[in-house]
């Protein structure tokens, strides 16, 4: 056998492993939000894989391990997702628009990866995902903070943390609903959590936006 015939089998090896980790996690978040992490178990998982218990075993020794690497790996592209939606607002972009644009994109995120809600509001979930959310959470109220002290220059910084909280908190209540609903019904409730987070801001922000 080649010197090159020995290094590509490894590769053809790794190469395999790594579509099946990515079928056992896909099955994963199929049966996570369909049962919830509490109910879910390695059985329906494989079965949801069409793998045996034995193959998944090979890849995670239990539950556990499947929601806390398909949590770490939602969580990397979470943070990408707000490194786009939190972007600083030119002076010039409506309040409306500069809302739309980030809810738009959180919500895009959301709706493609419903198991990321199921597994981040969980009752059961891992200690490390509750730590991974936690730190998640606090992060986007910072980055939130960062937008909303360039609107509000005379809000103190109190009041900036309390705002940015809502805004997270009102975003939060409302996804809830949205992942609830399909279609028109879907559009209808993201529409209104833009309309509150707007009507919350409009007074605070004042003048901020929406003059070039």
């Amino acid at each position: 056998m080649s010197e090159t015939s020995d290094k590509e089998q490894p590769r053809r090896r790794q190469a395999r492993g790594e579509r099946r980790i990515a079928q056992l996690l896909q099955a994963a978040a199929q049966v996570f939000c369909t049962t919830g992490y509490t109910a879910a178990s390695t059985n329906a998982i494989a079965r949801e894989a069409g793998v045996s218990p034995g193959t998944l075993y090979q890849f995670f020794p239990n539950k556990e391990a499947l929601a806390i690497e398909l949590g770490d790996r939602l969580v990397h592209e979470m943070q990408e997702t707000y490194g786009e939606a939190l972007t600083p607002v030119e002076p010039a972009t409506p309040l409306e628009e500069a809302i739309g644009t980030a809810v738009d994109r959180f919500i895009a995120f959301n709706t493609e990866h419903p198991v990321f809600f199921a597994l981040m509001h969980g009752p059961d979930v891992p200690g490390r995902i509750a730590e991974a959310h936690d730190q998640l959470h606090a992060t986007l109220v910072g980055r939130i903070e960062g937008l909303l002290g360039s609107l509000m220059p005379g809000a103190g910084p109190a009041d900036v943390t309390r705002t940015a909280h809502v805004c997270l908190g009102v975003y939060k209540a409302g996804l809830e609903l949205v992942l609830a609903h399909e279609g028109a019904e879907r559009a209808a409730y993201v529409q209104e959590i833009k309309d509150v987070l707007i009507r919350y801001l409009e007074p605070l922000v004042g003048d901020q936006l929406g003059h070039g």
